[in-house]
């Protein structure tokens, strides 16, 4: 199978190209993200991620894979997307600040025959963070288009993530080592897929 990843996310093109497989990106636009109200957590993230699948099947070849994600942030289960602009950003860093809130990554895999969603959850940990910190990392980098406002790999995470439950590679965007998992047992359930990946 040819694996397609639908998204331009840097940080989605990074982590795939980690496990070693070969890859082409495919993005489509004006696919609509909304949800229905009742969703909560990780749900959304399902949803959302099953939502860009169907999106792409017009578009699927019979020899194709097709990778969709969708990361939300949560903190008391409501959900922080991407900041509309600075104040926003500065916003959702304060509201984060020495609280413990949920990354949720939804991943569908999809062929023309076959279609499996997982989701996978981080619980993230900030350390209280000063106003001028996070003036700082609003100001320097670019929190306009992450959810929550942060990229844990940036410096916002090196000075202020004190912990971690769940997967690094998840706050980042994609749980690769949930990914790879899921890859073959979807290989091995899939008589169109061929045989189980190896690297």
């Amino acid at each position: 199978m040819n694996l397609i990843l639908a998204s331009n996310s840097p940080r989605r093109k990074e982590l795939l190209a980690g496990l070693g497989y070969p890859f082409e990106v495919r993005l489509l636009d004006g696919i609509d993200e909304s949800y229905p109200d009742t969703l909560r957590g990780g749900d959304i993230a399902a949803h959302i991620s099953r939502v860009k699948a169907e999106a792409y099947r017009a578009t699927m070849a019979a020899d194709e894979l097709v990778i969709t994600a969708d990361t939300i942030v949560c903190l008391d289960e409501q959900v922080l997307g991407k900041p509309a602009d600075k104040a926003e950003a500065i916003a959702m860093l304060r509201s984060l600040s020495g609280r413990t809130h949920q990354v949720y990554t939804g991943v569908t895999l999809s062929t023309t025959g076959k279609t499996t969603t997982f989701v996978s959850c981080s619980n993230v940990t900030f350390a209280s963070l000063t106003d001028e910190e996070i003036q700082h990392y609003v100001a320097q980098y670019r929190p306009m288009d992450k959810a929550g406002a942060y990229g844990i790999q940036e410096w916002i995470g090196y000075i202020g993530v004190e912990r971690i439950e769940g997967s690094y590679f998840n706050v980042m965007g994609l749980p690769v080592q949930r990914l790879y998992k899921e890859l073959k047992a979807f290989s091995i359930s899939c008589p169109e897929c061929g045989p189980s990946p190896s690297l």
